[in-house]
């Protein structure tokens, strides 16, 4: 999964030392060139280390899995290396170890993603071997039947646990008949009704290059990767009159009063339990102070959430809240989980932290933190090319540019409390819930119905979520 937008940001900052000594971000210069089949490159030059990173992404995701074969966008990311018109998977599997190198593909709801990594000295078979996979895969029945039942077993096995499933059944009950709540992966049912032809179609409908992102970081020359590419992609078939715009996907309402989802898991010792509404986009103006009021109160491990369920009372081992902005506007949850004899206790604590925000917001000392928090927390350890690619495409998809990496820092330090009172009123729902609980039904669903009008329930061995 990819990380959110600020920790590229600080994966950014620790990955290119001369940042390092700034006290601003500043993203290294790169040049974004089209094809004239409409594909979209970003170039950026970084010879720290004899490593190029390709990140590419193609503008089609879940979002566009046709109804009731839903997982059609992740088999066919999954099957780019599964056969091509001229290697198998195993000889592709082969090349690249044999370099060193790695290629990978995966499926989100906006869109398809996909990276490579390669030393220099390997770049015209690593070049060629991405390629290959993206502009020449076959789809082998073969590989698609095996994968298709891995697929199917896969989402079997992880109802047993239910942290690798609440994702699944919150996003299908927030959004309802939007296309955000289909499951990215599939469900049983879904990935047992895919074909191999409607593989087929999903690749040629999408895989085109007017859609597509191409962003190089590494050693090398600018004009001489312009060229090379030039030379690989210059003939993959297209119309570069397609307008590279985000999908049209409806923005989803709002939830309005509280409902609540019990899906019975009779063996569970544990309740987890996701509560939130629809949140923000991936370009809303008010992304930064949102990111720095989330930041107290469910965002790291001293936030209110989890300093209130986990440090002082010992009701579960880490309690959060998140904002997934997608290209319109994504879910915003609270997210835990407790033993089953105190899930009353645990839900009515996260309820009154959020309460407390809106009732106190935060002060001038909590908000000090918060910036420093985010201008000065670094992942321990960042591939550099690789993570510098990753943001390059992330921008690109979400519409934005350099501005929002050199201008981040001034933006989190002209947030204001006027700021936090605000975004926290806006976008931290109090009166208008959805509650997810996966546990035990028989211990758990007479107290839960406290908290709701609406209370649907499921089996979690039921197929689909």
């Amino acid at each position: 999964m990819k990380r959110s937008f600020i920790a590229l940001l600080i994966a950014v900052f620790l990955a290119v030392p001369a940042l390092a000594q700034q006290s601003t971000l500043k993203l290294p210069p790169y040049k974004k060139t089209k094809l004239p089949n409409g594909l979209t490159l970003l170039l950026m030059e970084h010879h720290e280390v004899p490593i190029v990173s390709f990140e590419f992404a193609v503008r089609a995701g879940s979002v566009a899995d046709p109804a009731g074969k839903e997982g059609t966008a992740a088999l066919t990311a999954d099957l780019l290396r599964k056969g091509t018109k001229s290697r198998t998977a195993d000889q592709i599997a082969a090349e690249l170890d044999f370099i060193g190198g790695t290629l990978s593909a995966d499926a989100s709801a906006d869109s398809t993603s996909g990276s490579g990594e390669f030393l220099k000295k390997d770049l015209a078979k690593g070049l060629d071997l991405l390629a290959d996979v993206l502009l020449n895969p076959t789809f082998p029945e073969e590989e698609f039947k095996k994968l298709q039942a891995q697929s199917i077993d896969g989402i079997r096995s992880s109802r047993d646990q239910a942290q690798a499933v609440m994702t699944n059944y919150f996003n299908a009950y927030l959004f309802g008949s939007h296309p955000y709540a289909r499951p990215t992966g599939g469900d049983e049912r879904s990935l047992a009704a895919i074909t191999r032809d409607d593989v087929v179609k999903f690749y040629q409908a999408n895989y085109t290059p007017g859609v597509t992102i191409l962003a190089v970081v590494g050693d090398f020359s600018t004009a001489e990767m312009e060229k090379l590419l030039a030379e690989k992609f210059g003939n993959w078939k297209g119309s570069g009159e397609r307008p590279m715009i985000l999908p049209r996907v409806p923005d989803p309402a709002l939830a309005k009063g509280k409902r609540l989802l019990m899906v019975d898991k009779p063996d569970s010792t544990q309740t987890f339990f996701r509560i939130g509404n629809v949140g923000i986009s991936s370009n809303d103006p008010d992304r930064v102070p949102i990111e720095v009021v989330n930041t107290l109160f469910g965002g790291r491990f001293t936030s209110m959430l989890n300093s209130g369920l986990r440090i002082e009372t010992g009701l579960t081992y880490g309690a959060r809240s998140f904002f997934d902005r997608r290209t319109v506007r994504g879910p915003f949850a609270i997210n835990t989980y407790t033993r089953n004899e105190t899930t009353e206790k645990a839900i009515d604590m996260a309820l009154d932290i959020l309460k407390r925000l809106h009732a106190e917001g935060i002060n001038e000392a909590q908000l000090t933190s918060a910036k420093n928090y985010i201008k000065g927390q670094f992942p321990p350890d960042i591939e550099t090319s690789d993570q510098l690619a990753d943001l390059l495409v992330d921008l690109e998809l979400r519409g934005l540019d350099q501005r929002e990496v050199n201008e981040f820092y001034a933006r989190v330090d002209a947030m204001t409390l006027a700021d936090a009172r605000r975004v926290i009123q806006q976008h931290f729902p109090l009166e208008n819930l959805v509650f997810v609980l996966i546990g035990k039904a028989s211990e758990i669903e007479p107290l839960a119905k406290k908290y709701a009008a609406t209370l649907d329930k499921k089996s979690i061995t039921d197929p689909g979520f």
